[in-house]
C-alpha cells in the first residue's frame, strides 16, 4: 500500500492548517504533512526540492487568499522555479469563497486540478485520492 511522501498546506490561517492537517492525519494517505503559513516560506522549500535537496510534494493545497503572497501570486513564483517533472505535484485551491474571477483565473493554471472549500472534509481527501492518485486508494 503506497502512501504519498509529503502534503504541503499553504495557508495564513491557523485554524484551517488545524483541520486540514487532523483530516489528512486521520486518513492516512501522507507520510508527512508540512504547513506554511506564508507561501514566500513555500516556494523556498519548493526551490529546494526542485534542486534536490528536500522532498517534492505529491500533493500541494493552497490557499487563494493570503496577505503577503495570494495563491495566484504563488502561482506564477512556481512556474518560474522550473519544477523538473511538472506532472508530479497535484496542486488544489483552497478557498473560503470562491469568486467567479478566482475559479475563471485558476483555469490559467494547469498546475491546478480543482479547487475545494475549507475546510477539507474526509469525503474531499477521498476525491482527491479516487481522481488523482487511484493507485492509493487502499490507503483511504
Amino acid at each position: 500500500m503506497k502512501i504519498l511522501n509529503l502534503i504541503l498546506l499553504i495557508d495564513d490561517d491557523e485554524t484551517t492548517n488545524f483541520i486540514n492537517n487532523r483530516t489528512l492525519t486521520k486518513a492516512n494517505i501522507a507520510r508527512r504533512i508540512q504547513i506554511y503559513p506564508d507561501a514566500e516560506d513555500a516556494l523556498q522549500y519548493l526551490r529546494q526540492a526542485n534542486a534536490g535537496a528536500a522532498i517534492v510534494p505529491e500533493l500541494i493545497f493552497l490557499d487563494i487568499k493570503m496577505p503577503k503572497m495570494d495563491g495566484f501570486e504563488f502561482l506564477e513564483e512556481y512556474r518560474k522555479i522550473g519544477i523538473k517533472d511538472p506532472q508530479a505535484t497535484k496542486i488544489m485551491l483552497l478557498t473560503s469563497s470562491a469568486s467567479f474571477y478566482d475559479l475563471k483565473r485558476m483555469e490559467e493554471f494547469e498546475e491546478v486540478k480543482r479547487h475545494f472549500s475549507k475546510p477539507l472534509t474526509p469525503h474531499d481527501v477521498k476525491e482527491i485520492m479516487t481522481e488523482y492518485f487511484p493507485e492509493d486508494m487502499a490507503s483511504v
